[in-house]
């Protein structure tokens, strides 16, 4: 019987279920202290003396009064005993072990002669009874008989006996919204197989689950492993997901500290689930307390990173938060967003282009922002390739304007949004990149202004990334197209490159490249066969994978640090610092010179000017370098 058909059963008033309670603690005193002189005289009602049951008689009145008052302070019956534990069983016992000491400090007092074993025996018979009346709901319910298992409930499987695999289970056993029924658990803890877990076999370990799945029928897989390490959940999803199971995953360990953990918590396993490293974790509250009561101004505000940062800045109470982008429509939605999410911050949302001097100048004049988080940036690689005299334009000089800017108005902080495309660049937009950097660099060299770059891989589901281009694929039924077999790239997420910008902002002394500790590569092709498969096909069988080579200016593997950069550490244990690279400022500033006409006039040769700047870019002229 499930735990909705006998609850039909029980009164709906909570008034009359207290009345039922305490009538049942009436029955249920009377019956201990009967129990008490029936079990002293070895069960045999003939041999209960009479001046043994007149005294017990007498005080009963006392008893019952002292009982019901007793487990009314002890809330007995306003406790939700169908949810019951062991705390609930904790307090049964010490509400029956003051009122037996009640009984015996009171007949004693009343010089009522009774067998000292009574008070012992009655103690437990009332524990007994009382826990027999409290936890049978939970009992009954908890139970499953072999025919209440329908054909039609999905079987699942729990990767994980550990505390949060209890907790699901739990839930699943007594709500009547959780549906499901457990046949079974999986842990890596050798000492948990083989032992039943409320009832439920821990049936084997992680390499079982195909097996296990055939045996039990299994339809359905909960990952409850929320303190597992990353690399671990990776390998648990990938092994679940070649049984053609539907799996689901407990997303982190702070469900489990912030007491969260239900099977509402539980998700879809996302392409994020599959990079095998731990996520970045930062406090952000400590972090940002540098921006509260401060002018903010992001560049490139519309994109990717740049809403994002102004998504959890504009939570931190900023004096003021200024969005610049050239993109209106991006300005636009975001504007709305955060108007909506935040009413009372002080947003202005402005259109322009840091390649514009006169209005980069304007709005740092008018405004004067104590930090500065430079995104804007052409990204695209590629497209780059066939129009190198823009990235140059708008990256390089769009960001030596705007730090020309923050040091001429007094900006505090300026953080430069890098990326591994920098270091030992094959393309024009990582050279433009590293330039970026350099000009990072040279500007704090002779600046108040604390100027910094953080640096980091591609980012899962920003725009241009290939997330979204394979999802398009699959969704129009393949091919999905990967450029090489062999190609690996590092990934992270949005919120994990935004939370390293943050970071850097609040460790910043000026001059740092900040780089992030990615863990392990990714290959390309895996990426697109897991998100095939998150998708519910088969690669190659169902959704085809096709390899179109390289585009102009890839590389089959991206760096986080160049050779001649040493790492020191930071409080963050996955956030380094890059020991920037020595170069002459003078003749640096003297190329900038140079470049910005040539990037100006469209000058084809400007691939080798950027060469001579940057000596680690390395140029492809038709097959060779």
């Amino acid at each position: 019987m499930s735990s909705s058909r006998l609850e039909k059963y029980l009164p709906g008033n909570k008034r009359v279920r207290m009345l039922v309670f305490m009538a049942a603690d009436i029955c249920t005193v009377c019956l201990a202290s009967f129990l008490g002189l029936f079990i002293r005289f070895d069960m045999n009602l003939e041999r209960i003396p009479m001046e043994y049951v007149e005294p017990v008689l007498s005080y009963l009145p006392f008893y019952l009064a002292a009982t019901l008052i007793v487990f009314f302070l002890f809330r007995m019956y306003s406790t939700m005993w169908s949810v019951a534990g062991v705390r609930e069983a904790g307090h049964i016992i010490g509400a029956c072990g003051l009122v037996s000491l009640i009984q015996i400090a009171g007949m004693l007092m009343l010089e009522m002669k009774v067998p000292r074993s009574y008070y012992v025996l009655s103690f437990f018979a009332l524990c007994a009874c009382e826990g027999l009346i409290r936890l049978s709901y939970r009992i009954f319910t908890s139970i499953r008989l072999p025919g209440s298992i329908k054909a039609s409930d999905r079987r699942v499987l729990i990767a994980g006996a550990g505390t949060s695999g209890a907790v699901i289970l739990k839930e699943m056993l007594t709500s009547q919204y959780a549906q499901g029924h457990v046949v079974c658990f999986v842990d890596d803890d050798k000492n948990k197989v083989g032992k039943i877990l409320n009832g439920v076999p821990i049936a084997g370990k992680r390499e079982d689950i195909p097996g296990l799945v055939e045996k039990y029928k299994v339809d359905e897989i909960y990952i409850a492993m929320p303190s597992a390490p990353a690399k671990d959940r990776k390998e648990i999803i990938e092994i679940c997901r070649e049984t053609g199971c539907r799996v689901k995953i407990l997303p982190g360990i702070y469900q489990l500290l912030n007491g969260e953990v239900s099977v509402g918590k539980l998700r879809e396993v996302e392409i994020e689930d599959l990079l095998g490293r731990e996520p970045v974790r930062v406090n952000i509250d400590e972090i940002l307390d540098y921006v509260h009561g401060k002018v903010v101004l992001v560049t490139g505000g519309g994109g990717s990173i740049g809403s994002e940062l102004c998504r959890q800045i504009a939570g931190h109470h900023p004096k003021q938060l200024i969005v610049f982008d050239v993109y209106e429509n991006n300005a636009y939605d975001l504007q709305q967003e955060l108007k909506e999410k935040f009413p009372g911050l002080n947003l202005v949302v402005l259109i322009g282009s840091v390649r514009n001097t006169h209005r980069v100048e304007s709005v740092f004049e008018k405004y004067r922002p104590d930090i500065v988080y430079h995104a804007a940036a052409h990204k695209h690689v590629p497209l780059m390739e066939d129009s190198p005299n823009e990235a140059i334009k708008n990256n390089v000089f769009g960001t030596y304007k705007t730090a020309k800017a923050a040091d001429k108005y007094g900006t505090k902080r300026f953080v430069l949004i890098s990326t591994d495309k920098a270091v030992n660049p094959t393309n024009i937009m990582g050279a433009s990149k590293r330039m970026c950097e350099m000009v990072v660099q040279m500007m704090n060299a002779k600046s108040k202004t604390d100027f910094v770059a953080v640096r980091f891989g591609n980012v899962l589901g920003s725009n241009g990334s290939v997330i979204p281009l394979f999802k398009k694929q699959i969704e129009q039924g393949g091919p999905v197209t990967v450029t090489h077999p062999e190609i690996i790239r590092y990934f992270m997420t949005i919120p994990e490159a935004v939370s390293l910008v943050l970071q850097a902002g609040a460790y910043a002394k000026g001059g740092e490249i900040f780089v992030l500790d990615m863990g392990e590569p990714v290959k390309i092709l895996d990426l697109a066969k897991n998100l095939i498969r998150l998708s519910g096909y088969e690669p190659d069988e169902d959704i085809p994978i096709t390899f179109t080579g390289l585009r102009p200016g890839e590389k089959l593997y991206e760096e986080l640090l160049m050779d001649e950069e040493g790492l020191q550490n930071t409080p963050n244990k996955l956030i380094h610092i890059g020991k920037p690279i020595a170069f002459d400022m003078e003749e640096f500033s003297e190329q900038l010179h140079r470049l910005y006409n040539m990037a100006n006039l469209d000058s084809e040769a400007i691939r080798w000017e950027v060469k001579r700047i940057v000596p680690t870019y390395r140029v492809k002229m038709g097959d060779k370098w």
